[in-house]
């Protein structure tokens, strides 16, 4: 897992419409990136929507969301639109945006291992580090979670 103070690794994925974002385009603001195992499942869904939910507090902010997961393009603009995602969901489909933050690899899934990506967040800090680190999240309450930590933050 990176750690505050770690730099963020550089990245530019393509987003639910085929159109690449890069995480160095935001280098003047805090950005959230949020790993994500499976697009359209029941924890997946359910931490999409409080980030859908909060965007109004986040937009006012200034702080972009980005969730990122393994999933084909096709994959994501189908969950986009089906949950009404007014943030970019990123394609990462070999895993290695994912991986240079710690974020794929084997896991447990109902007994059999897999390998896929975690369920963790990082926010990024305007200078390009880690401004705040959160391995295995809970769906529920991690929008909130971040947004009292992003005022913290921006003080």
């Amino acid at each position: 897992m990176l750690e505050p103070g770690d730099d963020a690794p550089d990245f530019e994925l393509p987003n639910q419409n085929g159109e690449p974002v890069s995480l160095s385009a935001h280098d003047d603001q805090y950005v959230v990136v949020y790993f994500y195992p499976r697009a359209d499942t029941p924890g997946c869904t359910t931490e999409a929507c409080s980030f859908r939910d909060s965007w109004d507090e986040f937009a006012d902010r200034d702080v972009p969301v980005f969730g990122v997961s393994d999933d084909p393009v096709d994959d994501l603009a189908d969950f986009a639109e089906k949950y009404d995602l007014p943030f970019d969901l990123l394609s990462d489909e070999d895993g290695s945006v994912s991986a240079a933050y710690d974020s794929y690899g084997e896991k447990n899934v109902f007994g059999n291992e897999v390998t896929g990506v975690f369920r963790n967040t990082y926010v990024v800090a305007p200078d390009g580090t880690i401004a705040k680190a959160y391995e295995g999240v809970d769906p529920d309450e991690h929008a909130d979670q971040i947004l009292a930590d992003l005022d913290d933050l921006q003080g």
